[in-house]
């Protein structure tokens, strides 16, 4: 994130709204969320979707090719995509119709491979934003033969999905606040590794 921007960066943003799918999904997987609350989980995903389809396009003009790119993948698929198949899952379960979920298992693992063929890029942020991606990796692959059903008995792994996403969640938040805190300062307030790769 430390490139030159016309705009203040937009990273901040991008990182709570990939927060708010993190625990949004993670609540799913974790089974706290009843067919009532997929609605209301497509909404917060809409309003996260604008919010980091903002930051690609300003990441994009600065060229941050690595975080625009990635923003924008976000923007279309963990939020937008999600939050259509999200409401589409609650119409067809309340006009009693089950959701063929495994159609969604082949379309993650593009997001799944993209994501991990992106991830030696973040190896030059720091360590905290590579964790994040790297939970986020682990988690979209476990979702991709969670919804193929190439895991047998999804129940033991839903609740690792669920976690992995909860603390990347919470990465995401601390590095938003961070970003913000050491900025307005102009020194370092909260804490924020060195790059893993110089």
């Amino acid at each position: 994130m430390a490139h030159e921007h016309s705009f203040a960066s937009p990273g901040p943003a991008g990182l709570a709204a990939l927060a708010v799918a993190c625990f949004g999904f993670g609540a799913v997987f974790l089974g706290k969320v009843v067919p009532e609350g997929l609605p209301l989980l497509s909404a917060w995903l809409i309003g996260g979707g604008i919010v980091q389809y903002t930051t690609a396009v300003i990441e994009l003009k600065d060229h941050n090719i690595l975080g625009g790119n990635v923003f924008l993948f976000f923007a279309a698929f963990f939020m937008f995509a999600a939050a259509l198949s999200t409401f589409a899952k609650f119409m067809m379960i309340k006009f009693g119709m089950k959701p063929a979920v495994h159609v969604e298992g082949w379309m993650w693992m593009a997001g799944a491979a993209y994501l991990t063929v992106v991830t030696p890029g973040y190896a030059k942020g720091n360590l905290f934003i590579f964790i994040l991606v790297l939970l986020i990796d682990v988690a979209l692959w476990m979702i991709v033969g969670v919804d193929s059903g190439w895991y047998g008995d999804p129940a033991a792994f839903k609740p690792v999905i669920g976690w992995l996403l909860v603390v990347a969640g919470w990465i995401g938040v601390y590095l938003a606040g961070a970003t913000v805190c050491n900025t307005v300062y102009g020194k370092p307030v909260f804490f924020v590794p060195k790059p893993v790769v110089k």
